[in-house]
């Protein structure tokens, strides 16, 4: 899936910004640097919740001087009335009391003091995350427990890797964890938090949420996963909290019913083979499947690759292969620039050959283009390879901004730098991207250049396909974010200020699928990145096309 961006005149960089920001508050969960804006929204309205509270307490404290003056006053005048209002001051203040006193007491009682509360919540609201941000954010809690084999009590105590801010959940918090699962018929991640629920009620975790409720879901979303005893087992602890449930009663009637057949069901069945006899058979069946057939069955799946290169497990390189990667000191060819002061640079793969720069982007570089990108960052997009369209897709969490030179002198100097040390042409490269990804941002795995069956996927900017790939790391990640090549086994993880570099395509002009990478969720942390796409035309000097296919 591919995003396109080419730089755009002056004129119509103008115009488009002067359109009013339509999205500018939406998909929250998809950047981590939209979402500190939000944590100032938050910081203000309890400014103002406070301020609130202080006038209520206030207009009480004020009731309360009212009533212990007049409960004194009336204990002593009921004692004896008339003497009491034998002296002409104490009727006339009766009659000013009733008359006035107790009307401005009404008045001061039915005051309101939520106005400025209530004004400012209205106002900010509209900044708020929608229900797609509060379930995009669960489900990529959900995503980063599958990917990072965390379980849900590691996650409920905030024991990850690299913290520093430890926040656990109550069980109020796990329970609409589950109910967004549930609500997406996702039975499996429903148990693990109900679970979870029930395991903090159970260890006295006060709340109000009944085990009832907690139970209720549990063993439906276990009978829906097949397992039909532990659904019977839940049902009955929980008509043994509350006898009269009557979902529960004839859930117990229905599993009890189901369970019976299916014992049935097993004592008709003829009598299963034996364990020699299964091994036999299937050792049978697999001669007689072709070779290369049950070559692909072995193969470890993609998902299965790109996971386990997240966690940093997977495929290692041979040693012989590893003794073949170096460091240097780099000028590309006595580059003028980088005589006097070469770039650190390093081996990260050997094929496809990726390399690492470091100390390529300087701190107030990176804050600058940080800076520049924030206001612009949108939810990043995919090319429909179908309908060309752009869309959103869940499988792509990150919001990304566009920069060129008439954004600041500086992204010039960072685009010359990459020609400086790549040798390739970038009058013909896409425009800077910069992109920030959200709570358990990723981009699974995924081709940077167009495929034979994708023709048309460059063809409006007329620069050819994608013959490389140039990606900034602008911040380091405590945990999670690397950048993996599940077909290769490789994994690069982020280093703040260092980039690195692979080539897309060969000498000839033709794919190299090897290259197929993904941005592993983000389990802890913030990541920043921004890469440059750079195209084939204007490359035929620098880049002399091959004689052979892969040369």
């Amino acid at each position: 899936m591919l995003s396109i961006r080419m730089e755009l005149p002056c004129w119509c960089l103008l115009l488009l910004s002067c359109l009013p920001s339509l999205s500018a508050h939406s998909d929250f969960f998809t950047s981590i640097g939209h979402m500190t804006d939000l944590l100032y929204t938050e910081k203000d309205l309890v400014t103002s919740l406070k301020d609130y509270i202080r006038a209520e307490e206030n207009k009480l404290e004020r009731l309360k001087q009212w009533a212990d003056k007049l409960d004194s006053l009336s204990a002593t005048a009921t004692q004896d009335p008339e003497g009491f209002l034998g002296h002409p001051v104490n009727a006339f203040k009766l009659m000013k009391r009733l008359n006035t006193e107790w009307g401005d007491l009404e008045s001061l009682v039915l005051s309101d003091t939520t106005d400025g509360f209530i004004s400012n919540l209205t106002i900010q609201r509209q900044h708020f995350p929608t229900d797609e941000d509060q379930t995009g954010a669960a489900k990529a809690l959900l995503r980063l427990q599958d990917t990072y084999k965390l379980d849900s009590n590691t996650i409920s105590t905030g024991n990850l890797p690299g913290v520093k801010h430890k926040s656990p959940m109550t069980v109020e918090d796990c329970y609409e964890l589950a109910k967004i699962a549930y609500s997406e018929a996702d039975y499996y991640h429903t148990e693990l938090w109900m679970e979870q629920a029930l395991k903090q009620l159970d260890g006295g975790e006060e709340s109000t949420l009944d085990r009832v409720t907690v139970l209720d879901y549990l063993s439906y979303a276990i009978y829906q996963q097949g397992e039909l005893k532990r659904a019977l087992e839940y049902t009955k602890k929980l008509l043994e909290l509350d006898p009269e449930h009557q979902r529960a009663k004839g859930n117990l009637k229905y599993f009890e019913f189901q369970l019976e057949k299916q014992k049935k069901a097993e004592q008709d069945e003829p009598p299963k083979e034996t364990k020699q006899e299964e091994e036999d058979a299937a050792k049978e069946a697999k001669k007689k499947k072709p070779r290369k057939e049950r070559e692909t069955i072995q193969l470890i799946p993609e998902r299965k690759k790109y996971e386990m290169l997240c966690r940093g497990e997977g495929i290692k390189m041979t040693p012989r292969r590893a003794s073949r990667l170096f460091c240097r000191y780099y000028d590309n060819n006595h580059n003028p620039k980088y005589v006097l002061s070469p770039i650190k640079q390093q081996d990260e793969w050997d094929r496809p050959y990726i390399v690492r720069y470091l100390d390529v982007l300087s701190h107030d570089e990176i804050e600058m283009v940080k800076k520049l990108a924030k206001p612009r960052l949108r939810r990043a997009t995919i090319s429909n390879p179908i309908t060309g369209v752009l869309e959103t897709a869940s499988y792509r969490i990150s919001k990304s901004a566009w920069l060129t030179g008439y954004d600041h002198p500086d992204i010039d100097k960072i685009n010359q730098r990459i020609e400086d040390l790549t040798g390739l042409e970038m009058d013909t490269a896409e425009e800077l991207q910069v992109a920030n990804y959200g709570v358990g941002g990723q981009y699974e795995p995924h081709f940077d250049f167009g495929r034979k069956d994708e023709p048309d996927a460059f063809k409006e900017l007329g620069t050819g396909n994608r013959i490389a790939t140039w990606l900034f790391y602008m911040s380091d990640v405590a945990a999670g974010g690397a950048t993996v090549f599940p077909d290769v086994g490789a994994a690069i993880w982020p280093k703040k200020g260092s980039a690195v570099f692979w080539y897309n395509l060969f000498p000839s002009g033709e794919g190299d699928y090897s290259t197929r990478h993904a941005a592993c969720p983000v389990l802890v942390g913030n990541k920043w990145v921004s890469n440059k796409w750079i195209h084939e035309r204007g490359q035929e000097w620098r880049r002399p096309c091959g004689l052979n296919e892969t040369e």
